[in-house]
């Protein structure tokens, strides 16, 4: 198919075959899983999935490409079926196509994150909705997602990701296995939610609040960042909680990228307390 990549969609396709076969060798699909795959394209990853599966989904905004889909690939038989959602991937509810769904694509870099966030409403609250997510995006953003604490790349996004899903940085990808090539390295990571959480908010609204709080000022101590929330009696309380257990490092001089997912949710449980 002749298509020219459309701006407004972000579209880069991946057109090396070594690369694509290491991909679906890091996706490891089962004939039996149930898959989404976001944004489809040209289908650099879709014929090798179907390969090995007996059904994968595709979810691709993009009109064009979905027309060229249903005349190029197979019709569908009793061995393999492909199913084409026409839709904005950020509107979609992923749970309707059941449950342990394995979610993969080569995101559009420009609404990743978005999507990323849009996935995790579809973790929350019933995490076997979703087995596994392996997505291609920028490696800058993939760095951010597994950052460690008190590392540059460590965020609000490492905080919030971490809190439900355990990430793998798994393969870096040049620009010129893409065509056209972005301007930027991309990598591929593997995303896992947690079948029980490491740490539990009790009130995910007010642990998402905090941590944005905390991060929105980065070169300010979290004692100036989260302000509004935690007087000075509160950190020596804190701190006293934190020593009786010696795991975490919580200390009101520390900066946003000190703190561990841990620390943000006793932060957040201590201020739900005092409610």
């Amino acid at each position: 198919m002749k298509h020219t990549a459309k701006k407004r969609f972000g579209q880069n396709f991946l057109i090396d075959q070594a690369i694509i076969g290491s991909l679906v060798d890091a996706i490891n699909p089962q004939a039996d899983d149930l898959m989404v795959e976001i944004g489809p394209g040209l289908g650099a990853l879709t014929k090798p999935l179907m390969q090995k599966l007996k059904l994968l989904h595709a979810v691709e905004l993009d009109r064009d490409i979905c027309a060229w889909m249903v005349k190029d690939y197979p019709k569908q038989t009793a061995e393999k079926s492909l199913i084409i959602h026409n839709v904005d991937a950020l509107k979609y509810d992923f749970t309707s196509l059941g449950s342990h769904l394995r979610v993969t694509g080569n995101l559009p870099y420009n609404i990743s994150t978005p999507i990323l966030f849009h996935l995790l409403g579809n973790v929350t609250g019933n995490v076997a909705a979703i087995k596994d997510m392996h997505f291609m995006l920028q490696k800058e953003v993939v760095e951010r997602m597994v950052a460690q604490p008190s590392t540059p790349a460590y965020g609000r996004l490492s905080v919030m990701l971490q809190y439900h899903l355990a990430m793998e940085y798994l393969i870096t990808v040049p620009p010129d296995a893409f065509d056209p090539a972005p301007k930027v390295e991309s990598a591929f990571v593997r995303c896992v939610p947690h079948v029980i959480l490491p740490f539990v908010a009790k009130d995910t609204t007010l642990f998402s609040k905090i941590v944005m709080a905390a991060f929105g000022q980065r070169r300010k101590t979290i004692r100036n960042t989260l302000k509004d929330f935690l007087d000075d009696d509160d950190w020596m309380l804190l701190s006293k909680i934190v020593d009786s257990s010696a795991k975490i490092k919580i200390g009101s001089q520390l900066r946003a990228e000190n703190l561990s997912v841990e620390a943000y949710v006793l932060i957040s449980n201590y201020i739900l307390s005092k409610s």
